[in-house]
């Protein structure tokens, strides 16, 4: 293990980064989602950092990984990892980030408070600078100046476009179809700002730090309205009513935002869908048949 880090050039990109030269004493698996291969680096000195490591593909991966932290960082409004090195040969990659002592639950109304801050860092157009990844699945952020062309084009239009591809059930492809229809009037009247997003931010995305201040990490980071961040925290780990009154206390949604939240969880449903198979087809149709239905 640590002659294969040390062959990809760890220790020298960290000793660079750092100012400080870095021999790696040890280096321990430890949780980190399932793309990547994650581990402790312990160095002689003591120090630990956090890396993640690949294939040699997954490079750019790794290198807007980096950007989009960078991009939550400089905020200033919420905690993310630094960004230490990337390191890379013909045969692998790895990210290096600060290494955190974490834990599940930040503090509801701190994370809320905190993340709401985030969302009023914004540009002035939706989409971001570079495309990066949801997952395995590429994400295209090209800048778009209305959000429901943004969103048709660059996110549901991106998955069904997917759909086809991987000769999904007919019957859920044509109720994607319905819905990408009747978007205009699904997002009518809707006119958010384009704020930061983190983009994936399901529970195994937040955490923590020793002294309880909310962090965020595995950004697919862009500019967009920021109900898709909280449609999807309400998905995929619900972080509880105290988060939700926090924000809400900070800044409140639109009226409507109940029936976005269908909308902006489709894209996710659908590329669970894409990526994984199994019931997120099923899952997928019911949110059609939702925004599909007389409101």
């Amino acid at each position: 293990m640590g002659v294969g880090l040390r062959a990809v050039g760890l220790d020298d990109a960290i000793g660079e980064a750092t100012g400080h030269a870095f021999r790696l004493a040890d280096a321990s698996p430890v949780h980190g989602g399932s793309i990547h291969r994650c581990y402790r680096l312990t160095g002689t000195d003591g120090r630990r950092f956090f890396v993640k490591r690949n294939a040699s593909s997954a490079s750019e991966m790794f290198a807007q990984e980096a950007s989009g932290l960078g991009a939550l960082a400089r905020t200033g409004t919420i905690r993310v990892p630094e960004v230490i090195a990337q390191a890379a040969d013909n045969h692998e990659a790895c990210l290096v980030l600060e290494w955190l002592e974490l834990t599940p639950d930040p503090d509801p109304a701190a994370f809320g408070q905190a993340l709401a801050a985030l969302h009023r860092c914004q540009a002035a157009h939706f989409g971001f600078g570079t495309d990066n990844w949801i997952g395995r699945t590429l994400q295209p952020n090209g800048w778009c100046d209305d959000w429901p062309g943004f969103w048709s084009r660059h996110r549901l239009g991106h998955q069904l476009s997917l759909l086809r591809q991987n000769r999904s059930p007919a019957e859920l492809i044509a109720r994607v179809e319905q819905v990408a229809d009747a978007l205009p009037a699904l997002l009518a009247g809707h006119h958010p700002a384009p704020s930061l997003l983190h983009g994936d931010l399901w529970s195994g995305n937040w955490a923590s730090d020793i002294m309880g201040n909310p962090v965020i990490f595995d950004p697919a980071v862009y500019y967009g309205d920021r109900e898709t961040d909280l449609a999807m925290m309400r998905l995929f780990g619900d972080p509880g009513p105290r988060f939700f009154a926090a924000y809400d206390e900070a800044w409140p949604c639109a009226p409507g935002h109940e029936l976005r939240q269908d909308l902006y969880n489709l894209y996710h449903l659908l590329n669970h869908w894409n990526l994984f198979g199994g019931d997120w087809a099923q899952r997928s149709l019911k949110a059609c048949q939702r925004l599909l239905q007389p409101h």
